[in-house]
């Protein structure tokens, strides 16, 4: 025995009566999200990522190749809070080894709050002959005051 057809359900082409519910498809439309505009990665900075050793030394190959320093050349560090900035200068203190990495001084590093095995970011300008290392903390506060971490139930990002 073979069960019974069921007949299909085809809906009315008639329009529902006006307090009636609407067909599907028809009505109002739904808001569409708006794609917010991204803005354009600096053409003048190159960003990259080292980690600071136990000697000091910080290293991102394209990062430090991009500004042409060489072996020998002087360079001058200046500090502040998370902050490294090293720029050619020829009365620096520190001169540049055949690698391509820079020794940041460890009462520099200390002054600065950086410590061996901190990963910083690295920000070469070769037109201003520079280049800033960002603690994690600095890159952080950046990144909040941005207001870009989105706020989780219970309040914790």
């Amino acid at each position: 025995m073979t069960a019974p057809l069921i007949a299909p359900v085809i809906p009315s082409s008639a329009r529902p009566p006006a307090g009636g519910r609407r067909a599907a498809g028809g009505g109002r439309r739904l808001p569409v999200a708006v794609v917010p505009v991204i803005p354009a990665a600096p053409q003048d900075v190159l960003y990259g990522f080292g980690r600071i050793d136990m000697a000091g030394r910080v290293a991102d190959r394209a990062v430090i190749s991009a500004l042409g320093w060489r072996r020998g050349d002087r360079l001058t560090l200046t500090a502040e809070a998370g902050v490294v900035t090293a720029r050619r200068d020829p009365a620096g203190m520190v001169a540049m080894t055949a690698k391509p990495y820079i020794v940041i001084p460890a009462a520099l590093c200390h002054r600065c709050g950086l410590e061996p095995g901190d990963l910083v970011l690295l920000a070469a300008v070769p037109g201003n002959d520079t280049l800033t290392a960002y603690s994690p903390a600095v890159v952080d506060q950046a990144i909040r005051a941005h207001g870009a971490y989105p706020i989780a139930q219970g309040g914790r990002p």
